[in-house]
């Protein structure tokens, strides 16, 4: 069984599927869609099982490809939207996009609200409370600046399933010191670490060795049974963007990092995701 967790999907079809910022400061618009078609048949020439589908930064607060694309395909398909933590009525956009929409969780960027605790302020007490009602899976998109609040949640609701995504973006060119909040996070048996975006911490080609010493601390500190596996972009999307092929990316799990052990290959490849979204082979 193999599972990409991390996979961005979209169409440019406004007013249907619009674009736009869901960030402050969003720029960054695509010239052409990334559509669940490419990245189906991508997924089927590298016999990649599942995908999870997580919505953009440029898609809007409006998931609604992701939820149709699992509506089409829902044996191969899992959506992750995103949730405005700014907007007072968020936890009733959490149920609806659940609860009618079909998806199965969210991701936040506290890195894109440096200047408060925007997980936690008192206005999302109640899109944390429906969130954990319903049992949601939650990424989260951070650096080691923000994992203080990524730990009060992880401690509030333990029940609830928490993905670190990109690994917490390792710095190569700095002390790993300033990384330890990241891997101290490794304490809350409800944290998950998603082993994606390598290529993008590294200073060197692949398999990317500058950015193993973080790998292995992590994994030492998580273990394979709390890590996933998540690349990017579907099909030709990933060397426009510059990020690594799917063969790249499944070759460093299997190739390219040397301190894996089998059982950690496939825990990372699969196994680990499938229990976290509750997956079946087909």
């Amino acid at each position: 069984m193999i599972i990409d967790t991390h996979v961005h999907v979209w169409k440019i079809d406004p007013p249907k599927y619009p674009v736009g910022p869901t960030a402050p400061g969003w720029n960054s618009y695509p010239d052409e869609p990334g559509t669940a078609d490419e990245l189906l048949a991508e997924m089927d020439m590298h016999e990649v099982d599942w995908a999870v589908l997580v919505q953009t930064s440029w898609s809007t607060w409006d998931n609604g490809y992701i939820a149709d694309s699992v509506a089409r395909f829902p044996n191969r398909f899992i959506g992750q939207g995103l949730i405005d933590p700014q907007d007072p009525e968020n936890a009733e956009l959490v149920r609806y996009w659940i609860k009618e929409r079909g998806l199965v969780g969210f991701r936040f960027h506290p890195m894109y609200y440096p200047d408060e605790k925007i997980l936690l302020t008192q206005q999302n007490t109640a899109m944390w409370e429906e969130i954990a009602a319903i049992d949601a899976i939650i990424q989260f998109h951070l650096r080691a600046e923000f994992a203080d609040q990524v730990a009060t949640i992880a401690r509030q609701y333990p029940d609830l399933k928490l993905i670190l995504d990109h690994m917490g973006y390792p710095q190569v060119n700095t002390d790993q010191s300033s990384f330890q909040p990241i891997v101290d996070l490794a304490e809350f048996d409800n944290i998950y670490l998603k082993l994606s975006d390598v290529a993008g911490r590294s200073h060197q080609d692949f398999p990317y060795v500058d950015v193993h010493p973080f790998i292995e601390k992590l994994l030492s500190a998580f273990g394979s049974e709390r890590t996933v596996w998540g690349t990017g972009y579907p099909g030709h999307h990933r060397e426009k963007h510059n990020w690594p092929t799917l063969d790249q990316e499944l070759r460093l799990i299997r190739e390219g990092l040397p301190f894996l052990t089998d059982m950690d290959k496939e825990n990372i490849l699969g196994t680990t995701a499938m229990k976290i979204w509750n997956l079946s082979g087909q």
